[in-house]
């Protein structure tokens, strides 16, 4: 194998290299973005299962 096809062959390993970090990357921002709505989503169920539990609590001491 000459040194010009050595470099050629290089030359699209990088390339391909290049393009598939640039996927990974865009993967990790589109995980980061859902992780984060998932997180306002599980903050939300937990208010709400707050104030669930502060109405049971009010309703329990007014039947005793």
């Amino acid at each position: 194998m000459s040194i010009d096809e050595r470099l050629e062959r290089l030359t699209e390993r990088h390339e391909a290299l290049t393009q598939s970090v640039e996927i990974l990357t865009h993967d990790v921002e589109t995980l980061r973005t859902i992780a984060r709505q998932d997180g306002e989503n599980i903050r939300a169920l937990a208010r709400i299962a707050e104030i669930h539990e502060r109405r049971l609590s009010q309703i329990e001491g007014l039947t005793e």
